[in-house]
């Protein structure tokens, strides 16, 4: 068996968990995103960078893959980018069932922070929460 990277289908999983679901979508009302495109209204969810790691094991080919997701918000105080973070915090912490990482099972997805930040422009908040999430690779 070859290591296959479970990057790219990681992405799409959060991406799809996250664009599929209803009561983010009417909380983040500018959508979700991988590159938000110029001029993407407020409030938005951007996938942002990743942290790949092997997490082998004698069974098979593993990663731990450590993700950001970042919430800009242009409503007055941290409401709002908190009211939406949590959402996503129910979609994925915990949740790896309800990741499907093609070519891979998701043993693990837990948050590890949310932290609201006050941004450089002062009309703009912005939230970071970070997942933890272990994959194995199935055979093929």
């Amino acid at each position: 068996m070859i290591s296959k990277s479970p990057i790219h289908p990681l992405q799409t999983a959060l991406y799809q968990r996250l664009a599929g679901d209803a009561a983010l979508a009417a909380l983040a009302t500018g959508g979700v995103w991988d590159e938000v495109p110029e001029g993407a209204e407020h409030p938005y969810v951007r996938i942002g960078d990743h942290l790949s790691i092997e997490d082998n094991d004698h069974s098979g080919f593993g990663r731990e893959v450590t993700v950001t997701i970042h919430v800009w918000s242009k409503a007055r105080g941290n409401a709002q980018g908190q009211a939406i973070a949590a959402r996503i915090g129910e979609l994925l912490d915990e949740q790896e069932q309800q990741l499907h990482v093609d070519g891979h099972r998701v043993v693990s997805c837990r948050s590890e922070f949310d932290q609201a930040l006050t941004d450089p422009n002062p009309e703009i908040r912005h939230h970071v929460i970070r997942f933890r999430i272990i994959t194995t690779q199935e055979e093929q």
